[in-house]
């Protein structure tokens, strides 16, 4: 059974991002897992990390982070995959990025978390065996996603690779930021085509993230808006060559 592996920087990602092709890969036959690499609970968060909560409607005293993990299981559970992987490390708040302007400029000088990534991504891929990784192109600009990026390219895996497009960063703007665009031009584009059955779990896995949707989108009236805009299909880029896929993917 061929194994993929989604990295996915935060509790949402992959699933807004490719959560239709991780469907089908499953229905395909195919062992998924989606592994979120800024998990980790933080006790009694400050300042900008406390006010990234508090926007949610959530308490100073809940555990941002636990409540998140559990909607990423229910949102695994959604696209048919395995139990999800949830890596320590902490979000960009917690690492001095101190406003959300910041969480969307360039990475701080003192922020090395991508050498610790790149560490946890070959003991994972070792753990795993994938012989596909899915991985974002850090479309937005985020910084975790940027780190994120620059952690997988500081090795080499020796594996296909479809970096996905960041939703819904692509839908937000006309022309949104691209730092590392320079990175995908010349790779090939890939597209997959949702059957509504993969939709339909996308969707699923989408509204999992309860704490998200109505920050993200404005509810799930905004998300199903979104979500049209798509239509249907996903977006990528591919590193390396890829071997049987699931129906419905089309690489130029």
């Amino acid at each position: 059974m061929p194994t993929a592996l989604a990295l996915s920087p935060h509790l949402d990602d992959a699933a807004f991002s490719c959560g239709g092709l991780l469907a089908r890969l499953a229905q395909g036959g195919w062992r998924v897992v989606m592994a979120t690499l800024f998990t980790g609970s933080v006790a009694d968060p400050k300042g900008f990390a406390l006010a990234c909560q508090l926007d949610k409607g959530l308490s100073a005293e809940i555990d941002y982070m636990a409540l998140r993990r559990d909607e990423d299981v229910r949102a695994a559970a959604a696209l048919g995959i395995a139990q999800p992987v949830h890596l320590p490390f902490r979000e960009a708040p917690h690492r001095g990025y101190g406003s959300a302007p910041e969480l969307f400029s360039e990475t701080r000088l003192d922020d090395g978390i991508a050498a610790d990534l790149a560490a946890a991504f070959a003991e994972l891929i070792a753990t795993e065996k994938p012989d596909l990784l899915l991985a974002p192109q850090a479309i937005g600009g985020h910084v975790d996603h940027v780190q994120t990026v620059r952690a997988l390219r500081s090795f080499d895996p020796r594996l296909p690779i479809l970096w996905w497009r960041d939703f819904p960063y692509t839908v937000r703007e006309a022309a949104p930021r691209e730092p590392l665009a320079a990175l995908f031009a010349e790779l090939p584009e890939a597209a997959v085509t949702l059957d509504p059955d993969a939709q339909a779990r996308k969707r699923a896995a989408c509204a999992a993230y309860a704490s998200q949707i109505g920050f993200q989108f404005g509810g799930t009236a905004g998300l199903d808006a979104r979500l049209a805009r798509e239509d249907g299909v996903e977006r990528f880029r591919l590193s390396g060559r890829l071997g049987p896929i699931v129906p419905g993917f089309d690489a130029a």
